[in-house]
């Protein structure tokens, strides 16, 4: 089993997808999410130049954030998301070629998975943690009935789905991470606008998590 990179200790395991994100408007953008609360940012490789967006947004805030990429599907990705200064990385799928090179740069991962078989897969492979990708698909209770099986100091993501309006039914399944997008960040949303969604999304989570 490859030794993986443990998952952070963070006040809130909120991941902010910013997907379609734009390199001019990416700093703006993650200064009111960091403002708001979020500490992991995610730039999905298919948003315009998003090696540009990681790259400028881990040199005003890697220091005190966690900032990467989503939607690597190449190993060849993953080292440029690194040499960006990206430090997580976060992909729909389990490739184990992806994981080793997330792994031999240092970098937290997070590999997309469905079922017990991938699960076990990406954790052999150094995965910090498990995104169970599309978990609306999936729903709390099955992400749960797979979680019963996994070792129990697993790190447990749901993203697909997951939004201020269902939290504590995912919490209550024993997840312990989620990645936001739509309901957080869309492509066009002003620094205003993403100001209060983000508020919103970490007031909802604040009050499943005291549940």
């Amino acid at each position: 089993m490859t030794q993986p990179i443990h998952w952070p200790t963070v006040k809130r395991p909120l991941v902010a997808i910013l997907r379609g994100v734009k390199p001019d408007e990416v700093e703006g953008i993650v200064d009111v999410l960091i403002d708001g609360g979020f500490e992991m940012i995610e730039v999905p490789l298919n948003s315009p130049d998003p090696f540009v967006s990681i790259e400028r947004a881990c040199k005003r805030f890697g220091k005190d954030s966690l900032i990467g990429a989503g939607t690597v599907l190449t190993a060849a990705d993953c080292a440029r998301v690194s040499d960006a200064g990206g430090r997580l990385m976060v992909s729909p799928n389990v490739d184990v070629d992806v994981l080793a090179m997330a792994v031999s740069r240092g970098m937290v991962t997070m590999p997309g998975v469905f079922s017990p078989t991938e699960a076990f897969l990406a954790l052999r492979s150094g995965a910090s943690a498990l995104k169970f990708f599309p978990a609306s698909t999936l729903g709390a209770s099955g992400i749960a009935a797979i979680r019963a099986v996994l070792p129990p100091d697993t790190v447990i993501g749901a993203v697909g789905g997951v939004s201020d309006k269902n939290f504590s039914d995912y919490v209550a399944a024993g997840v312990q991470a989620f990645g936001i997008g739509s309901s957080l960040y869309r492509p066009g949303m002003t620094t205003a606008e993403v100001r209060a969604t983000a508020r919103k999304t970490v007031e909802s989570y604040d009050r499943a998590a005291r549940q």
